[in-house]
């Protein structure tokens, strides 16, 4: 109950109501003695106004006002004379003086204390202004323990009432609590709950209907949380069954290729000067494509296997990429420019650092097709102290706000009608398999530059 929300409610209510209530029943107590005391000089004004009318009072008359009044005798100040109206023996010494008339808050509220605190039944002095102007001043002398213990019985009463106020006003603000806000937290977590339970049920998602702004902004939040978490389950779904799909593919395919491979054996023993150049390409780029097979198989199994270092020599790489695009013709020009420094090396896996320039010339290269104008791709690179650079560039169109928001992303960072979004996705894996990155550094209407970090030593960023 106390570790619910409403139960802290409950408690935290009654403990500041009651901080509250003490806070009052500081000057109240205060005001409580003041008015005990003037109800004390008043009647002993009264008292002494019977005096005056009749100056011959009867002793047991005397005793009997002074009983009523509360007080062993009345001094009353009348025309600059200090006159003792009533009069009784008392039974000891006075122990305090206390003036009303020019006591301040602070000085009525310390006074107040210091009387609860003392339980000696002592004669104090009070001094205080006659009612109705009957003179300058009235003085009487009293006992201390009626005014303590009438002090204390009015403290109590305060306190009880104040327990049952805050029990009261505890009880209707944790009914409010209950109905206003603890009931829809409960309606969203069970949403939470039924839809962890089954996020592919549509009853699970939640309707904001709440009428608190922030309990209703929080409906709204869960509702674009479930609404994103539901695409993500398909998308995850449908990608789970094309890897499948690709998997088996990639199998028969493998089989295929290897097939053809052999056929190539035969094809390099041609005398025909153009099959003799053109042999060794189409062996490699089966090779490569076995290779492809291969690792996808590896991809569908766990990822991207780890490269296998050695020294790669940069420029013929790039210069084997822009050949083998180059065998493709199309409608429109596009020139392939290779301004990698000859006899740069750097440190990697020739086969995946191929298949990453490859993926970023290629879609460069259909990039500028799209447009129907003629345009070129540069590869450059540089040698840091720390890193190798390759950098991919291009005159294209750029790429769109949607492609830039889920680059390498697969199936979503395609710039390209019906592309895939892989070949972006594919090239940031094998690079972060070699400790680098792959960023995009700029794009826009004078096209894109990508940029390649391969971290030297061991490979930390």
């Amino acid at each position: 109950m106390l570790n619910s929300l409403s139960g802290r409610f409950l408690v935290l209510t009654i403990v500041f109501v009651m901080l509250a209530e003490v806070l009052i029943f500081v000057p109240s107590i205060s005001r409580f003695r003041l008015d005990y005391l003037s109800d004390r000089l008043e009647r002993a004004q009264i008292a002494s106004l019977v005096l005056l009318a009749d100056d011959m009072l009867e002793t047991e008359l005397e005793a009997e006002l002074l009983e009523n009044a509360g007080v062993f005798n009345v001094v009353l100040r009348r025309d600059e004379i200090r006159q003792l109206m009533l009069s009784s023996p008392i039974p000891q010494a006075i122990v305090a003086t206390y003036d009303l008339r020019m006591a301040n808050g602070f000085t009525l509220i310390g006074d107040a204390f210091q009387q609860l605190v003392s339980p000696e039944n002592k004669i104090i002095r009070v001094i205080g202004a006659p009612v109705r102007d009957a003179g300058l001043l009235i003085e009487i002398t009293m006992e201390r323990a009626p005014l303590r213990m009438a002090m204390i019985d009015y403290g109590v009463r305060v306190l009880l009432l104040s327990a049952v106020i805050s029990v009261f006003t505890a009880l209707l603000l944790f009914a409010a609590v209950r109905i206003f806000l603890v009931r829809p937290i409960k309606g969203v977590v069970g949403y939470m709950q039924r839809y962890a339970a089954a996020p592919e049920d549509a009853r699970g998602i939640i309707q904001p209907n709440a009428g608190v702004i922030e309990l209703r902004e929080a409906e709204e939040a869960l509702l674009q949380l479930q609404t994103e978490l539901n695409q993500a389950l398909r998308q995850r779904e449908r990608l789970a069954q094309l890897g499948g799909a690709v998997a088996k593919i990639s199998h028969d395919l493998r089989n295929i290729l290897t097939s053809a491979q052999l056929f190539t054996d035969r094809i390099e023993m041609s005398e025909d000067p153009l099959v003799r150049r053109l042999a060794p390409k189409l062996v490699n780029s089966i090779t490569r494509a076995v290779s492809l097979c291969e690792g996808t198989l590896a991809f569908g199994r766990a990822e991207e296997p780890a490269p296998t270092f050695s020294h790669v020599r940069l420029c013929e790489l790039v210069e084997d990429i822009a050949e083998s695009e180059l065998l493709a013709e199309t409608a429109v020009e596009v020139k392939i420019t290779n301004a990698v420094p000859k006899g740069m090396q750097l440190r990697g896996d020739a086969e995946q650092l191929f298949r990453v320039v490859m993926n970023l010339v290629r879609n460069a290269r259909q990039a500028i097709i799209a447009t129907g104008k003629p345009g070129e791709v540069t590869v450059s690179a540089r040698d840091e102290e720390d890193a190798w650079w390759i950098v991919v560039a291009d005159t294209g169109p750029g790429l769109p706000k949607r492609a830039q928001d889920n680059l390498f992303t697969p199936f979503q960072g395609s710039a390209r009608k019906g592309g895939s979004g892989l070949g972006l996705a594919i090239a940031a894996e094998l690079v972060r398999g070699h400790g680098g990155m792959v960023t995009l550094s700029k794009t826009g209407p004078e096209g894109s530059v990508f940029e390649i970090r391969l971290p030297k030593g061991d490979g930390t960023l």
